[in-house]
């Protein structure tokens, strides 16, 4: 359960990145696109949650 969480927890950090945090030109990969930091920050997410 604390796995799901985690990675939930860091998939939602990682979308609310990437959606206020836009750069102008969406060349930036963390910032860019929300879908891809959301999936960035589930990865790490999942991994502070496994160690």
């Amino acid at each position: 359960m604390r796995i799901i969480i985690g990675t939930a927890a860091g998939a939602a950090i990682g979308f609310t990145i990437g959606f206020f945090g836009r750069c102008s030109t969406g060349a930036c990969p963390l910032t860019g696109n929300p879908w891809t930091s959301a999936l960035i920050g589930a990865l790490m997410g999942f991994m502070l949650t496994t160690s």
